[in-house]
C-alpha cells in the first residue's frame, strides 16, 4: 500500500493521528475523532495552533478556558452546510464531549501566538462553486487566505459530484518561491456517498519522480508531500474532502502541469 495513502485505524476514537513526524515532513498535523455520543476527548495545542471542524454531528466545545455551547448542525456531511469550526491558539488546550454521534476534524500546524480562540463557523462560510462542466464543484473555504483567523493553516472543504474532478487542472505548490509559487504540505481526509463507493486521487511530480494513484475510500487520508494531486469521482459516488495545507508562509500559491494548463486557461 502507498506510504502516501493513510487507511482509518479502526471505526471509533481517534482513527487518524498525523504529525509532521509520521508524515516526514514539517508544517501539517491531522487528526480525526469518530466519537458516540458521551465520548469525550481533549488535547493540549503544545506548539500547534488548531482548527476543530465537526465534520458531522454535534459536540459540546470548551477551549481557551471558555465554553463554547454545542457546536454542529449537520448530521450527514453531505448536507453541504457549513460546518462549525473553533481556532485554538498553540499553548492552549480544548475538549470536546459529544452529543451525539460526531466526527471531529483537528487540523494542525505551527501556531505563533498572533489570533485568540475565535468561532471560524458556521458564519462567515458561504458554499461557493468553482470549476465547469464535469470540473465542477463546491467549496466551503473555512480558513483560507481571504481569512486572516490563522497563523499557518489554511483550511478548506470541497464536495465533488458524482462523475466529476476536482483539484484539477492538475497542479503543484511544492516550492517556497512566492509570489510565483508557495510550499505548502496538504492532507485530503475523503468521504464518499454513498458510503461503500471510491474516489481516485493521483499525485504525481512533473519529472515522474512520484507518481502514484490510489483509491480512496471513505475516510481515507491521503498525503501530498509535494506534486500535482487531482481527484476523479466514480459515476454514482459524490466525494468530499477536507483539506489542511501549512508551510512557511500562509499563501496559497501554485502551478498549473504544463501538460494541462490549457483547460485553466480555455475556461478562465
Amino acid at each position: 500500500m502507498s506510504n502516501l495513502l493513510r487507511k482509518a485505524d479502526g471505526t471509533q476514537g481517534k482513527v487518524h493521528d498525523i504529525t509532521p513526524e509520521t508524515a516526514g515532513w514539517g508544517y501539517v498535523g491531522f487528526a480525526l475523532y469518530r466519537l458516540a455520543a458521551g465520548d469525550r476527548v481533549s488535547e493540549a495545542t503544545g506548539e500547534n495552533e488548531a482548527i476543530l471542524v465537526i465534520v458531522e454531528g454535534k459536540a459540546q466545545i470548551t477551549a481557551s478556558g471558555q465554553d463554547w455551547g454545542v457546536m454542529g448542525a449537520r448530521m450527514d456531511v453531505f448536507e453541504r452546510t457549513p460546518p462549525h469550526c473553533l481556532y485554538v491558539p498553540n499553548g492552549d488546550t480544548w475538549e470536546a464531549v459529544a452529543t451525539t454521534d460526531c466526527t471531529l476534524a483537528v487540523c494542525r500546524a505551527p501556531g505563533k501566538g498572533g489570533h485568540k480562540a475565535q468561532r471560524l463557523g458556521p458564519e462567515g462560510i458561504e458554499l461557493t462553486p468553482r470549476g465547469k462542466g464535469t470540473n465542477t464543484r463546491y467549496v466551503n473555504n473555512i480558513a483560507m487566505e481571504a481569512r486572516d483567523v490563522a497563523d499557518s493553516l489554511l483550511v478548506t472543504e470541497v464536495f465533488t459530484p458524482a462523475g466529476h474532478w476536482s483539484s484539477y487542472p492538475s497542479h503543484r505548490h511544492d516550492e517556497d518561491d512566492f509570489p510565483r509559487m508557495t510550499y505548502l504540505e496538504e492532507t485530503y481526509y475523503h468521504r464518499l456517498n454513498p458510503a461503500q463507493g471510491f474516489g481516485i486521487q493521483r499525485v504525481y511530480t512533473e519529472d515522474g519522480s512520484l507518481d502514484e494513484t490510489m483509491a480512496v475510500k471513505n475516510h481515507d487520508l491521503v498525503l501530498v508531500p509535494k506534486g500535482h494531486h487531482p481527484c476523479g469521482a466514480p459515476y454514482g459516488y459524490d466525494m468530499y474532502y477536507l483539506n489542511v495545507m501549512a508551510g512557511p508562509l500562509r499563501k496559497w500559491r501554485f502551478q498549473n502541469d504544463p501538460d494541462h494548463d490549457w483547460i485553466a486557461q480555455r475556461d478562465a
